[in-house]
């Protein structure tokens, strides 16, 4: 992107039905100035203009990160400065940076006006990536770290660590065939967190999500650094898809469009709360059960039509780049973030449980309980029926880790 009086960076919403850049705005920083802060490869601003509404950030987050950039940018004007330097100041580290998922994951990190660093690490093929992204002219610098070897050192001092590493699904595969490899990816990844930035938050994408969020957990407490509130299964994934279906489907407005998904994250236990659903909006009971099916299927629905050639990475990508924005806005001090996650949970008799949380500088802050209250009798039995599948998988993902120790 080259460097002109008016620099925007733009990430345009995807849905089925494609980018409508006429009728939609794109997330944008727009920096106007006559003097230029080198070390970001952006011109500097007197004004910032944000242009969210259909970003990532979602409603209430664009309108928090616009007003963080007029008050500062109104501080710097008293100042007497004439330019505003976004306040990137946070290391991100993405451990399987090189895979599906953490290609696309990465460049929407890079493009955040938040961080500072981004660390990226894999087994092999991470160092292109890594000068491919150091090229793009946004604030945070890209390192590279490539094997076991330097696994430690691209953990250090990070605020926000994400682990999409493991292998995708693939046609006939459910999340529970991938669990004997990616089990001992996140166990190993999970251990060098502990060690290395035992005060970061955590974020766990590699499926199945039911269990990896369980070995994290239970290889921190091993390592005397669990913090339940800072533990995340992303499970944005199906928030994302929530609100597209259902926007489609009731012909209305995407930015408008907010529906809670409770449970985990696979098949049955995803329970999208189509009740909770904003704006109010009235569901046939066929209309009800198409929705939540496909919002179940998702995943499947990508792997089949992508016939053998990969997994939901883009969508995913995209999902993940959203809580790690809403994470970073709530380390930098914004008061009013919330998203779905897989977190350790006393919100049903489940030990581990999706719901909508309120994230702070310590990670969970609330759990929304008022999701759960006034369930329809279809929800409420979906509810009931996905708890031993959800039980099973935390059992299952307890059980490995205990098993693995008894046999060190």
């Amino acid at each position: 992107m080259a460097a002109t009086s008016a620099t925007t960076l733009s990430i345009c919403p995807t849905t089925s039905a494609g980018c409508k850049p006429s009728r939609q705005k794109a997330f944008g920083l727009k920096f106007n100035s006559r003097s230029c802060p080198r070390s970001y490869g952006l011109k500097a601003a007197e004004s910032v203009r944000c242009d969210l509404e259909t970003s990532f950030l979602g409603k209430e987050s664009s309108a928090a990160l616009r007003q963080s950039f007029v008050l500062k940018a109104q501080k710097e004007n008293k100042r007497s400065w004439n330019y505003v330097q976004p306040q990137a100041s946070y290391k991100v580290s993405i451990l399987g940076a090189a895979g599906g998922i953490g290609q696309p994951l990465a460049l929407l990190a890079k493009m955040s006006p938040l961080v500072s660093a981004l660390n990226l690490y894999d087994i092999a093929n991470v160092k292109g990536v890594a000068a491919d992204l150091s090229h793009c002219n946004t604030p945070s610098q890209v390192f590279d770290f490539t094997g076991a070897s330097e696994l430690a050192n691209s953990l250090k001092d990070v605020n926000v660590v994400v682990i999409p590493a493991g292998v995708p699904r693939k046609p006939g595969m459910t999340r529970d065939d991938l669990f004997n490899i990616n089990a001992s990816i996140v166990r190993t990844l999970v251990e060098a967190v502990a060690d290395n930035c035992p005060d970061a938050f955590i974020h766990i994408i590699s499926n199945p999500v039911n269990s990896t969020v369980p070995i994290a957990a239970e290889v921190l407490k091993k390592k005397g650094v669990y913090d339940p509130k800072k533990l995340f299964g992303i499970t944005t994934l199906d928030v994302v898809r929530a609100n597209t279906f259902v926007a489609q489907k009731k012909n209305l407005r995407l930015i408008d469009v907010d529906v809670p998904v409770i449970g985990g994250h696979s098949g049955i236990t995803i329970l999208p709360l189509l009740s909770k659903a904003k704006p109010s909006t009235i569901f046939t009971d066929e209309e009800v059960q198409e929705l939540t099916a496909r919002i179940q299927n998702g995943g499947t629905e990508v792997v089949e039509a992508k016939a053998g050639a990969g997994s939901a990475t883009l969508s995913m990508a995209y999902a993940a780049a959203r809580f790690i924005e809403s994470s970073l806005r709530a380390l930098d001090g914004d008061s009013d973030v919330y998203e779905c996650a897989y977190v350790q949970s006393d919100l049903t008799d489940l030990p581990f449980f999706a719901s909508r949380v309120k994230l702070g500088r310590n990670g969970v802050e609330a759990f929304i309980s008022s999701d759960l209250q006034g369930l329809t009798e279809y929800e409420q039995k979906a509810l009931e029926a996905l708890k031993p599948d959800l039980k099973a998988s935390i059992e299952k993902g307890i059980s490995f880790v205990q098993k693995e120790a008894a046999t060190a």
